[in-house]
């Protein structure tokens, strides 16, 4: 099996920077507050309400909508917070949520209820998980194809994932590193166009990705997609350089030549540099939100506590927009998938679990 390139030198002499609010560096926000948003008492008191409205009805976390926890005030503002990820800076973090006040299943119904006000939640892994639990399984997923980086302790690289926007709200921090970090995509390819033209190109080629062992039935166990779209001037890109790698174990995808590890080598030396990412240590009930077409996130390895009611627990969630950017309905995800990368992660019937993940 083979790929097309569409690297060619008239494409490469094509390509401009992107001057776009989503290209930024982290040293020029690394010391202001910008990027955080502040609960107010009244949202925060709108917002608990319609938990334990809907909790007292006893409406189930996959059934809720949002007639059922309609948020007057708060709504409209995540709305608007969400069309910011899409067309602005692309990242931000909501501060407030009194998580030290809160069961773990009240604070899951409200976490689930701010998704709700901004886009639907979609599964993030073979077992159709809607909200997930991003804590240590003890894996590895450099020596074991079917582990995900969520499911560690260790390192995680900076990376998308597969949908519009990502959620992580900290239930319990670790005992000591799990220093969170993003980083612009956009920053990421204009330095790479700016020192490497020739190879800027090759963003919008064809590669190779593995579906780490959540293929479905009739499913080849990878797929290739471009890692870049350009549309209108919008830069969207989706790179997860594990799942790249170890494309490369099966026998069907072809062997990576030197210049594409030289190109994603160059990807990952730009997003680690000093000054790129923005560095943020997550407090109990602080969530972020991120756009996976225009910024990476990455996380450093941790220690946890040995009491497991005490280790590190984050609850995740991957939404798609209403009224997301156009993309191509099989980027970030390959053909044979039948949905669109911003659509998750499509179950494996046999692994597909009833609560997916979330609160009854």
């Amino acid at each position: 099996m083979s790929t097309q390139s569409i690297s060619t030198p008239a494409m490469s002499s094509q390509l401009h920077p992107i001057e776009s609010p989503a290209a930024w560096f982290g040293r020029d926000l690394q010391n202001s507050d910008e990027w955080i948003e502040t609960l107010s008492a009244a949202e925060i008191d709108e917002l608990l309400g319609a938990v334990e409205r809907v909790t007292a009805a006893g409406t189930a976390m996959l059934d809720m909508s949002t007639d059922d926890v309609p948020l007057p005030t708060l709504g409209p503002r995540m709305r608007a917070l969400a069309n910011e990820l899409d067309q602005g800076r692309g990242f931000w973090l909501l501060r407030g949520l009194p998580i030290d006040q809160l069961t773990e299943r009240q604070a899951a119904f409200a976490y689930w209820t701010l998704g709700l006000h901004m886009g639907t939640p979609v599964s993030q892994n073979a077992r159709g998980h809607l909200l997930g639990h991003v804590i240590d399984e003890g894996g590895d997923y450099k020596v074991d194809s079917g582990v995900r980086g969520y499911q560690t302790r260790l390192r995680l690289p900076y990376h998308t994932d597969s949908s519009d926007i990502v959620g992580l709200l900290c239930l319990k921090p670790a005992r000591s590193g799990g220093l969170s970090s993003v980083a612009s995509t956009t920053t990421t390819f204009n330095e790479v166009l700016r020192r490497r033209p020739d190879l800027a190109p090759m963003f919008f080629d064809e590669w190779y990705y593995d579906r780490r062992n959540e293929e479905r039935p009739g499913e080849d166990p990878f797929f290739t997609t471009p890692l870049a779209h350009l549309e209108d001037g919008q830069l969207s890109i989706r790179y997860v350089r594990n799942f790249l790698d170890s494309a490369q174990r099966h026998d069907a995808v072809p062997r990576r030549t030197e210049r594409q590890t030289e190109f994603l080598d160059l990807i990952d030396e730009i997003s680690h540099e000093d000054g790129v990412a923005l560095h943020m240590d997550f407090q109990p009930g602080d969530i972020q939100f991120v756009c996976n077409y225009t910024t990476f996130h990455s996380r450093t390895a941790y220690e946890d506590f040995d009491d497991p009611a005490d280790k590190r627990h984050l609850l995740r969630l991957w939404l798609t927009l209403p009224n997301g950017r156009p993309l191509p309905t099989d980027f970030g995800r390959g053909k044979q998938a039948g949905q669109s990368g911003r659509g998750g992660i499509a179950p494996v019937p046999a692994l597909q679990e009833p609560l997916a993940g979330t609160y009854a």
